[in-house]
């Protein structure tokens, strides 16, 4: 199952490959990874999304990025309201009329071209990652040159309550 997980963190050398080596040392499949600055000063917001086989796992995950010295908080937030985006730079092949033939397929996707050359566009396009790969998928006809996502980004809606599915308040 896909999992959603944030995790606030020092910022500071090394706390990314720390985190990234423990993953892959219990041989979790990171799908994304996206790291930047929070709005607290030095420190950092980590989105993960990674595949877990059960509950068990995921419980193995979080407890394990918990014991990290520099994780301050953890939480999978893969079920509650979130707002999360990808954004997606996809170069495609084109010139005369297929510009035009492109222009329609990404209008409805709110994207945009952001450089165009003799033989080829660049579009921009954000959203859930689900939009990212509808938009990808129409334009693989036209010949993808290259392709570079920065995987999903997240958080919570608004104001919602802490419980027990807060992850750092079940780990002693």
């Amino acid at each position: 199952m896909k999992r959603v997980i944030t995790a606030d963190v020092q910022d500071h050398s090394g706390v990314l490959n720390r985190i990234t080596g423990m993953l892959h040392k219990r041989q979790f499949n990171i799908d994304s990874i996206s790291v930047g600055k929070s709005e607290r000063e030095g420190i950092s917001k980590m989105t993960f999304v990674v595949h877990v086989a059960d509950g068990q796992k995921l419980e193995q995950l979080t407890k394990q990025l918990n014991k990290q010295i520099d994780v301050l908080k953890v939480k999978d937030i893969t079920d509650k309201a979130m707002v999360a985006r990808e954004l997606a730079l996809i170069k495609v092949g084109g010139s005369g009329q297929v510009r035009a033939e492109i222009q329609g397929v990404i209008t409805p996707f709110r994207a945009s071209l952001i450089d165009v050359s003799k033989d080829s566009l660049t579009v921009q396009v954000t959203g859930k990652p689900d939009k990212v790969e509808a938009l990808i998928a129409l334009l693989r006809p036209y010949g993808i040159k290259e392709l570079a996502r920065t995987g999903v980004t997240a958080f919570l809606r608004g104001q919602q309550p802490q419980d027990v599915t807060d992850l750092n308040t079940h780990l002693v």
